[in-house]
């Protein structure tokens, strides 16, 4: 009796303190409409690491006219010709605009990287490139967060399982879903390549430990209003906890402390 009292108070608690975030979120978007902000998000992360649940709390109270999800699929054979930013270009927010890239350019440090769907001198090319252009897109005054989230190999497993079982999420199984396990490690050593080498003052990488997804929605959601000024902020709002979501020090890579 006391422990199911215990599960029923804390999701109220969880549902509370998301709907205070969701309202601050409102009132940041309509700080970004307002002096025509060019706010983007981008979320990296393992197979199944949260991704899609995340952005659903994000985007679930604000506006769909000023937000906007991208989650582009395989390139066409007219892309993978082009300039290798030049499909993410479109997508980029206007004045007034929140736009969330569920993955991202990043794709070539992490899948392409290591299911050798690109080559190692476009690989290379990619990682001396990316922070020079994020550089220029904060110049031009786009605001860029950068989240990866990160789980533990077991925490995968059990999520992958679950996706396969799950009748509503069958749309979520792809053959990459069946190598993630398989090359755990090699995804290890190339988020870490990625993180040490891209992550950068003008576009930092901020670390989720997502094995708990409700905490990390939540801590994302904090993380974003604490570093995204907006008029009409509620002083009172939680801060987001520093145990789940910090920003990535490439000076001491074990501090940030990633699943092996």
């Amino acid at each position: 009796m006391n422990a199911h009292k215990h599960k029923t108070d804390d999701k109220k608690t969880y549902k509370n303190a998301l709907r205070d975030a969701q309202i601050e979120l409102v009132k940041l978007q309509k700080d970004v409409i307002a002096n025509k902000r060019k706010v983007l998000v981008i979320f990296e992360g393992r197979d199944a690491a949260g991704k899609d649940g995340t952005i659903k709390r994000i985007i679930d109270h604000m506006s769909p006219r000023e937000t906007r999800v991208v989650a582009l699929g395989k390139p066409s054979n007219r892309e993978v010709s082009e300039w290798y930013f030049q499909r993410y270009v479109p997508f980029l927010p206007a004045g007034g605009e929140i736009v969330l890239f569920n993955r991202s350019w990043y794709n070539r440090a992490g899948v392409e990287r290591v299911m050798g769907f690109c080559s190692k001198s476009e690989y290379e090319e990619f990682m001396q490139t990316v922070p020079l252009i994020e550089q220029r897109l904060v110049h031009a005054d786009i605001e860029i967060l950068k989240y990866y989230l990160d789980i533990s190999r077991p925490e995968q497993r059990r999520r992958l399982e679950d996706r396969r079982k799950n009748p509503l999420t069958q749309w979520k199984i792809s053959p990459i879903d069946a190598a993630a396990q398989k090359h755990w490690n090699d995804y290890s050593r190339a988020r870490d390549a990625m993180l040490q080498r891209t992550s950068h003052e003008l576009a930092p990488w901020i670390i989720v430990h997502a094995d708990d997804k409700k905490s990390a929605r939540l801590a994302v959601i904090r993380d974003i209003l604490s570093r995204l000024d907006y008029k009409g902020r509620d002083r009172k709002i939680a801060a987001p906890d520093r145990d789940i979501v910090a920003l990535y020090d490439p000076s001491n890579p074990k501090d940030n402390r990633l699943a092996p």
